[in-house]
């Protein structure tokens, strides 16, 4: 967007940036996909095999003319889109079989994971930014205090400690002190039972934990980028003369430096959402966690074209979607950006 003494945003302009986005989103995810040797009727026979189960070439014949791979890549782009827009994913090799109708599509294989990552995701970011928030301008009004070197040395240590360490360190913790079931969202009773109140509140009190252990880091260095925002704003000239004239200190840093310095923060949503879904692997491999995150690599170590593909094409959307949310978000909170509908 263009800058001038106050950024425009246009309504008009964002969707159409979108559309063309997604659709350039679109066109690498399925290039990508395709780039290894093979294809996946080949793959799908090697996977017959390493089971012990003889390969079939019409088998291998009929996954070709389903997934079209004798055609070429811009016939096979077009059915893909096509199949995804009128709602068909396509089918995964992941889940093998000695018939192609054997195979699961990718919205079975992916079921309740989507929300489950929905949901960790949001919630992650609801810890984050509840943490570093208050905790920056705490450390920026109080710099140099004994709390601000106590946050900075936690700030510090939250970096440089693995997710996956700090996760071990935690389930030993709950199960130990907290005699919490550690591992996944859910205790056993509920892992396969239908959605009840109980349900939720039993993955609620599961949630803490890879909150937790994702949100770490990410907490840390968004207290720093908040502190050294917010020391910038509060030596600018508007800052010195609210001051003079007798505006309370707290009610004058809440309404104008704060809303100034959380723009970095806001900006960075973008980029947050696809990488808690997709950075997250092996945090959710330690934690057992059924989310997003095992099944891409998994998809991607047995080249599951369908599957990846899709997963791959949605951390995309994600981030476009996030941009326009941070937008959005950029033009409610700083006073410096007007919002216009063209």
């Amino acid at each position: 967007f263009k800058q001038k003494t106050a950024y425009e945003i246009s309504l008009g302009l964002v969707g159409s940036e979108m559309c063309i986005r997604d659709r350039i989103i679109s066109v690498l995810a399925f290039v990508i996909i395709q780039l290894p040797e093979g294809d996946a009727a080949d793959r799908f026979l090697d996977r017959l095999m390493q089971v012990g189960v003889s390969g079939d070439l019409r088998i291998a014949q009929e996954l070709r003319s389903y997934l079209g791979l004798d055609e070429p890549m811009y016939v096979r782009y077009g059915m893909w889109i096509w199949n995804m827009a009128h709602g068909d994913l396509g089918r995964s090799i992941a889940t093998w079989g000695e018939t192609l109708n054997s195979q699961k599509p990718v919205k079975e294989v992916i079921g309740d994971r989507l929300y489950l990552t929905v949901v960790l995701t949001g919630f992650t970011i609801l810890v984050t930014w509840t943490f570093a928030i208050p905790v920056g301008i705490y450390s920026a009004v109080r710099q140099h205090s004994i709390g601000d070197y106590t946050f900075t040395f936690l700030g510090f240590t939250g970096l440089a400690v693995p997710d996956f360490l700090l996760g071990l360190v935690l389930m030993y913790l709950a199960f130990a002190y907290f005699d919490q079931s550690v591992g996944g969202l859910f205790s056993a009773k509920f892992i396969n039972a239908p959605w009840t109140y109980s349900k939720v509140i039993d993955l609620i009190n599961h949630l803490w934990i890879p909150a937790i252990v994702l949100g770490t880091s990410g907490t840390a260095g968004l207290i720093r980028v908040m502190r050294n925002n917010l020391l910038d704003e509060l030596s600018k000239p508007y800052v010195v003369t609210g001051m003079a004239k007798g505006i309370k200190r707290s009610r004058l840093i809440l309404k104008y430096p704060v809303r100034v310095a959380v723009n970095p923060l806001i900006s960075t949503v973008g980029y947050l959402l696809p990488s808690l879904v997709g950075g997250s692997v092996i945090v959710s491999v330690v934690l057992s966690l059924p989310t997003l995150g095992p099944v891409l690599l998994d998809a991607i170590l047995i080249e599951d074209t369908q599957l990846a593909g899709f997963i791959v094409l949605m951390l995309g959307v994600l981030t476009v979607v996030g941009t326009l949310i941070s937008d959005i978000l950029l033009a409610i909170v700083d006073p410096r950006i007007k919002f216009t509908i063209r």
